[in-house]
């Protein structure tokens, strides 16, 4: 039986909806990336995204629901987040957020932590999703762990080619959601994303805290290599080596047997975009790496060069 679903008609949102009521996963597009859903209400189903992803335990999950009411039912909601939700959701924003007792998510997806990070997506094929379902998803990236993140169907079904999969085309952000962590005295980002800091403290009206070191892993996104290619990465070049593949970033005079430049205009949101994708593509054995030509470090920039800088790690 043919495991993907091009276009979403009612008897296809359907099926991808009774799998997800049987404890299985699916592959769902969001704006940001691919995520790998189950019910975060089912310790079994969470369970199998951990084995599929061969993701370590102490890794928590973002809950995805279709609106902030529903998130409002397994979290509390401070004033930093009525103001965020109100104002970046859907979108690619998670917040972390004190979990409200017996609320029913699996100890599984908060690792056994008393918060939950929390999402309502904008894709509106995830939103058709969730808004026929009696449970949120958690969801992350469908691939497996310390790997690309997947901004395609094909990229899901390159590493999982038995999971069904919602194709819901390609990504239109393409990096995963920035994470602001409400809990503390201070917003703090914990990972960056298409929403920047400023536009964060724009919203909140205060400037952010520092992230600090800490041994509790609190957000996905936090682990030292992460988002790798199968081949070296080698970042910031002032020349390109032998065998390289280049992933470019604006007008330059290097000469690569492979090139994919992330944006010829130096535009850092259609850099983020690409990214991944990029990636996926110069991911191959017949390259010895791929050069990663400098990203400006401000702005979105700052998550691009976060997962460069992980993903070489």
């Amino acid at each position: 039986m043919k495991k993907e679903i091009n276009h979403i008609t009612s008897d296809a949102l359907e099926r991808a909806q009774q799998t997800l009521r049987n404890g299985d996963l699916i592959g769902l597009p969001t704006e940001t990336v691919y995520g790998l859903a189950a019910n975060a209400l089912s310790d079994k189903a969470v369970a199998k995204i951990y084995t599929l992803k061969e993701r370590p335990r102490f890794n928590p999950l973002i809950a995805h629901f279709p609106n902030a009411a529903e998130a409002q039912k397994y979290v509390h909601f401070n004033e930093w987040a009525k103001t965020l939700s109100e104002t970046f959701w859907p979108g690619p924003l998670t917040l972390i957020l004190k979990k409200k007792e017996d609320c029913g998510i699996s100890l599984l997806a908060t690792a056994g932590l008393d918060t939950l990070a929390v999402r309502v997506p904008a894709h509106p094929i995830a939103q058709l999703l969730l808004q026929g379902l009696e449970f949120p998803l958690v969801a992350p990236s469908a691939n497996p762990s310390e790997s690309l993140s997947p901004t395609t169907a094909q990229h899901v079904k390159r590493s999982f080619p038995d999971l069904l999969v919602v194709d819901g085309g390609s990504c239109t952000v393409g990096l995963e959601s920035t994470i602001v962590d409400l809990t503390g005295n201070i917003p703090v980002i914990l990972r960056p994303g298409l929403l920047t800091k400023n536009d964060i403290e724009k919203a909140l009206l205060l400037t952010l805290g520092d992230k600090a070191e800490s041994n509790v892993i609190k957000a996905p996104g936090q682990l030292k290599r992460h988002y790798a290619p199968s081949i070296p990465l080698r970042l910031n070049i002032k020349n390109l080596h032998e065998g390289e593949a280049l992933l470019s970033f604006g007008p330059h005079t290097f000469t690569a047997r492979k090139e994919i430049n992330l944006s010829l205009t130096c535009n850092l949101e259609e850099a983020a975009g690409n990214l991944f994708a990029a990636l996926a593509e110069l991911d191959s054995s017949q390259y010895k790496g791929i050069a990663v030509m400098p990203i400006p470090n401000d702005g979105i920039g700052l998550a691009v060069n976060d997962r460069l800088n992980r993903a070489s790690a």
